[in-house]
């Protein structure tokens, strides 16, 4: 039987380990892929595989995190110590209203 071939060689993998955890960004890992000449879907699939891989935090158009209804709701209840099952029904808008008013947000 055949041997596969090798994808990524060791050295090419320390590289990318050294390369990557010094600065975790996306531009990394253009960098990478322009170097070893590999795709940039390569590139973090293999970081993912080495378990290194940080995917960035989704943002707005704006800039701001990305908060989920589920969060601003623990946020409100925790801010008034009240049990609100229903309020994740609300609108996003509004939970962020709640949770600024108590100072959650």
């Amino acid at each position: 039987m055949a041997e596969k071939p090798v994808n990524y060689t060791d050295e090419m993998i320390s590289q990318m380990i050294e390369a990557y955890t010094k600065q975790p960004t996306r531009e990394t890992v253009n960098d990478l892929a322009r170097e070893l000449v590999k795709s940039e879907r390569s590139i973090i699939a293999k970081l993912s595989n080495l378990g290194i891989y940080q995917t960035p935090a989704r943002t707005t158009k704006s800039g701001t995190p990305i908060i989920r209804k589920e969060e601003l709701v623990c946020r409100i209840e925790d801010g008034t110590g009240l049990e609100l099952p229903s309020l994740g029904k609300a609108t996003k808008a509004d939970l962020q209203r709640l949770a600024d008013f108590f100072g959650q947000g």
